[in-house]
């Protein structure tokens, strides 16, 4: 059993992000596993992946080394994540991507050159045609306002999702590193943009 030890945690040194799971991500054999690969697949962020089924050595032993009982079990720089239920809460809290993207850079050392601001605004207008958008900042660390009506009657949460979702493979590649996102709907921004009018003019008086 050694040796079983001795291959899972070179496979954890070896693997930024490694996924234990019941069958494999194109066809999971288990709704657990299902869910960790339709995640993963979505940050389009490269991962290795052990099918615990094939190996049942792997199966009986990882448990004993990760404290964690059930599969799948999902492991970022050598450290246990957990299972589906916390990388679904990661997922769902923002918290999960960065964590991915921070893997890959330290495995990468060379990322591609950063991103334009030119860049940005054709990816984010191929989802909102509509967008007025607003970028401060230099690099890969931007500060950008989107203003579409395709904001209105939706939480702020779907409104940065929709956005970030336009600019995930950026993320995932290193090119962005950190957004703050600010959304508006034209009306939120026309107040915004009074108020700020108004204050300005106050001060002045």
């Amino acid at each position: 059993m050694s040796s079983v030890k001795e291959k899972i945690l070179t496979q954890l040194a070896e693997n930024p992000i490694i996924l234990y799971m019941k069958g494999v991500p194109s066809a999971p054999e288990c709704g657990f596993s299902a869910k960790v690969v339709a995640i993963l697949n979505a940050t389009k962020i490269p991962y290795t992946y052990v099918d615990v089924l094939r190996a049942p050595f792997i199966r009986e032993k990882l448990p004993t080394i990760s404290k964690w009982p059930t599969f799948p079990q999902l492991f970022v720089n050598g450290e246990l994540i957990g299972g589906s239920d916390i990388v679904e809460t990661l997922d769902k809290d923002g918290s999960l991507l960065p964590l991915l993207q921070n893997a890959v850079q330290i495995e990468t050392p060379h990322n591609p050159a950063v991103i334009s601001h030119s860049e940005v605004e054709v990816l984010i207008t191929n989802g909102y045609q509509d967008a007025e958008i607003h970028i401060i900042g230099e690099a890969c660390n931007l500060e950008i306002i989107v203003i579409s009506s395709q904001f209105a009657d939706l939480p702020m949460l779907k409104q940065h999702q929709g956005v970030m979702h336009t600019l995930q493979t950026e993320l995932a590649s290193g090119r962005l590193h950190a957004v703050t996102l600010k959304t508006f709907t034209p009306e939120q921004w026309q107040a915004q943009q009074t108020k700020s009018n108004s204050g300005l003019l106050q001060i002045q008086n």
